[in-house]
């Protein structure tokens, strides 16, 4: 038996066993190894340490640790001690001393991973040590002494690991609360976290079923008739949907959001009624009704964790949820977890929908009541402007509009007197707006999304996406009773007929988020670690149950790194990290930073000096460009208001620059009803570049597209966004160009292959040239390039 088995043994025993055994395994182990002077208790520290490290989990990530420096001592006040005792050191007698005291201490004395210290941070750790002792001008008298009685050959080199393994502690604090650390860490059994809530024996109610089934209705008619409840909704805009309604039906109803807070009784009591973005709702104060809505969005890699908080957390006797089908069996299973039943409620759709067997082709096919469904800024703008050249007028949404910019175009389609009769749209009309659409035209069946490594891929939208869309059109409550889909092009229309008849994935796990509690006690173990580095350790070390994920932190993360180097506490800068922010626009996250700045400065953010910040007034947009700045200037007064209701001395003016961004939602409101004049200039001025790509014939391409065409079509294709040309007829657009609309081929992949095919043209022109014949099989008329 190795020694590095008997040390992994030793550890697996039980620490109350280890004692009574001590006896039993020494005499074990001394025909193979001898006697053991002392180095019992050295096997039972390194074994007891790589127990911690297993922790009966997995082994951490130790790329994660970032080592702390720990500078040589300089010279001693006291003076040199250890020199004093026994002689001064000459650091060219034990160098090689020292030098060779690694590989012997990872082979005979770090191996099985004692503390976790694998290859990697065995190596930073000793090169560190190295660097220490030979670096310090004076040392402590212990490890002093023991490299004197090495010089004389009265201590082994062994000896020096206790101060190699003291070092690595102090450079990798995480060794020495790896126990601390996974029981801070541990996210399993989340009920257990909301004792109010355990406290209530809740009623469950799942209301299930697709888009326009009336299941919200339902539930929100019994949150009107409770003493007391509360709504939690996805959006911004449903929240204050809800709180309208609320009040206009006589049950008073207080609003809360991340930038807003509305008491409706005059003497300032918070109301019995609540209506409120799910991230806001309070797992502690008790009601008798509570609504949450989309409860399939538990499942978003970003912000699952606010309803999973919701679901487990909220005190209410009885709990509605709105939601898809498959989201009921994961319910199903957490509410088991609290012992508590759910009864499902089953809503069918209240007005018919059908998938046309033609696509529309061209947009001159378009009809009152259309709605085309983009997934991108461009497409968006190149639609618009071939509807304008049409003499038809469109209302525009997109995600990045402010939710009164939203309303008042959804106010300007809906509004039969109004002479705009067509919809140009993201999937940000999924949820939030009611609109009355006849017929759902999806531009494009291909959106940009972010994978788990936070990279960038071009995927067919998902079942749930599809339905959740094209569910718009036709809604019970609009002028059109039968709703329609189709899609642009007909090459799209049978894979959105196989997408909508798939069946949607059941959802299998709920998010779950680290509080800021438990950052404050990991950041007492590494107090010297950055928050984004705290974050990465947290989530590497989490252990969570098979219902449960952690959410991605990237934003958070990346907010950290963003304002690293402006000294706040913790619990400010965390709360700063939580801000929600685009990460996209410039404006806003040097805002935050400039932000985070003054707090530190502890100089207030005032009205006058935000003025001043963002240079106002402002003038209307004159191109594309300056409506997105502006829109980034509405962003960075939300993110005052979203911090004014956290450091309220800090961010003191909120009612101001609340009527400030009403002015400005004012200015931009203009600047999207003439979106087609500006999209003129922006073009006039190369600002934006909507010009249809060169004509490629199809044969030139067809050997290389169609195969990249059968790889990708379905399935994910990487690459940067692509740009729609604005044919006026879809249906004469080239194959490269409908590659491109569909996702399946980007701007820059279609200037390669025409860069290799000229390049080939011009080889294969110089061979003949050379040669002064063609060939056998390559003869062919001057115009007729393709057939390469």
């Amino acid at each position: 038996m190795s020694f590095s088995r008997c040390a992994l043994l030793w550890a697996r025993l039980p620490a109350g066993r280890q004692a009574g055994h001590r006896a039993a395994i020494c005499s074990a182990l001394r025909p193979h190894f001898g006697p053991f002077p002392g180095l019992l208790g050295q096997v039972s520290v390194l074994a007891t340490a790589s127990s911690s490290a297993s922790g009966g989990s997995k082994i951490p990530n130790t790329s994660l640790f970032v080592p702390l420096t720990v500078k040589p001592q300089g010279p001693s006040a006291d003076g040199d001690v250890g020199a004093e005792l026994t002689r001064p050191l000459d650091k060219s007698e034990w160098r090689q001393g020292v030098v060779s005291a690694g590989p012997r201490l990872v082979g005979r004395k770090l191996h099985p991973l004692p503390l976790g210290i694998r290859a990697r941070l065995f190596h930073q750790a000793f090169i560190s040590f190295r660097n220490y002792i030979m670096q310090s001008h004076s040392l402590d008298v212990d490890i002093h002494i023991v490299l004197n009685d090495i010089c004389f050959g009265a201590a082994h080199v062994d000896d020096l690991f206790p101060f190699f393994l003291r070092h690595a502690k102090q450079i990798f604090p995480v060794l020495d609360c790896k126990d601390d650390l996974r029981k801070i860490s541990d996210l399993r059994i989340p009920p257990n976290w909301y004792p109010d809530a355990r406290a209530v024996q809740r009623k469950i109610i799942f209301h299930s079923g697709p888009t326009n089934s009336g299941k919200t209705y339902h539930a929100i008619q019994k949150y009107f008739s409770a003493k007391s409840g509360v709504y939690c909704g996805p959006l911004k805009l449903l929240a204050h949907e809800i709180f309208e309604k609320s009040n206009a039906a006589g049950v008073p109803c207080d609003l809360v959001t991340g930038e807003e807070r509305v008491t409706v009784q005059p003497d300032g009591k918070q109301a019995s009624h609540v209506s409120c973005t799910v991230e806001m709702c309070s797992v502690t104060t008790p009601y008798e009704v509570a609504v949450i809505d989309e409860i399939q969005m538990i499942r978003d890699p970003a912000r699952g964790w606010a309803w999973t908080r919701a679901l487990l957390g909220l005190c209410a006797e009885e709990v509605h949820l709105c939601g898809e089908p498959a989201a009921i069996d994961l319910v199903t299973e957490l509410m088991y977890t609290t012992g508590e039943e759910v009864e499902v409620r089953d809503y069918k759709r209240l007005t018919p929908i059908s998938v046309l067997d033609h696509a529309l082709e061209s947009l001159d096919n378009l009809r009152p009541g259309d709605c085309i469904v983009c997934f991108s800024k461009n497409d968006i703008y190149s639609v618009s402007r071939q509807i304008e050249i049409r003499g038809l007028e469109s209302a525009v949404i997109y995600g990045s509009l402010p939710p009164g910019t939203k309303l008042a175009q959804a106010k300007k389609f809906n509004d039969p007197s109004d002479p705009c009769k067509i919809l140009v749209a993201t999937d940000a009309i999924g949820m939030g707006l009611n609109l009355s659409i006849r017929r759902i035209i999806f531009y494009s069946l291909i959106k940009p999304t972010i994978n788990e490594k936070g990279e960038k891929e071009l995927e067919p939208i998902t079942t749930s996406q599809a339905l959740q869309i094209a569910g718009r059109a036709g809604r019970f409550s609009s002028q059109f009773k039968e709703g329609e889909v189709t899609t642009m092009n007909h090459e799209d229309l049978s894979l959105l007929k196989e997408i909508l008849k798939r069946p949607v994935d059941p959802i299998t796990a709920a998010g779950l988020h680290p509080t800021a509690e438990q950052i404050e006690m990991f950041a007492y173990h590494l107090p010297d670690t950055t928050l984004s580095n705290l974050i990465d350790i947290f989530v590497d070390f989490s252990q969570v149950d098979g219902q449960y994920f952690v959410c991605n932190m990237d934003d958070f993360k990346f907010s950290a790194e963003l304002i690293q180097h402006i000294p706040l506490s913790l619990r400010v800068r965390y709360i700063f990290c939580t801000a929600p922010i685009n990460k996209k626009q410039p404006f806003v996250c040097s805002s935050l930073l400039q932000f985070a700045r003054q707090y530190s400065r502890n100089e207030p953010l005032t009205f006058a000096w935000l003025r001043r910040y963002i240079k106002w007034p402002l003038l209307p947009p004159r191109n594309i460009k300056d409506l997105m700045d502006l829109e980034a200037v509405h962003d960075v007064l939300d993110l005052y208001l979203w911090l004014s209701y956290r450091f309220m001395d800090m961010f003191p003016d909120a009612s101001l620059i609340r009527d400030l961004q009403k002015e400005l939602d004012g200015i931009i409101q203009d600047g999207v009803h003439n979106i087609t004049k500006l999209i003129k200039v922006s073009e006039k001025h190369k600002l934006l570049n909507l010009e249809s790509f060169p004509s490629v014939s199809q044969s030139r391409l067809s050997g290389a597209l169609k195969s990249q065409a059968r790889r990708t079509r379905g399935t994910k294709a990487l690459g940067s966004k692509a740009t729609e040309p604005p044919s006026a007829n879809a249906g004469e657009l080239s194959l490269a160009s409908r590659l491109v609309q569909q996702g399946l081929l980007t701007p820059d992949m279609l200037k390669q292959l025409e860069k290799e095919w000229m390049t080939q043209q011009t080889e294969r022109s110089k061979e003949r040239t050379e040669s002064g014949t063609h060939p056998k099989g390559t003869r062919r008329k001057k115009k007729e390039p393709d057939s390469d």
